[in-house]
């Protein structure tokens, strides 16, 4: 849900040409993530991209 939540901010940024400040902090655990986090990290990179 919070991975949904980011990629719609960076698409409202993107789409209204504003800047986006995102800070990221992570305990570097992701071999013990489940598959849909791990897909919610390729869609927010996806999105980024396209930013």
């Amino acid at each position: 849900m919070v991975g949904e939540k980011i990629t719609r901010f960076i698409e409202y940024a993107t789409n209204n040409f504003l800047p986006l400040i995102l800070v990221c902090a992570s305990g570097g655990a992701h071999m013990q993530e489940g598959s849909l986090s791990l897909m919610q990290m390729a869609k927010i990179s996806s999105t980024l991209y396209d930013y």
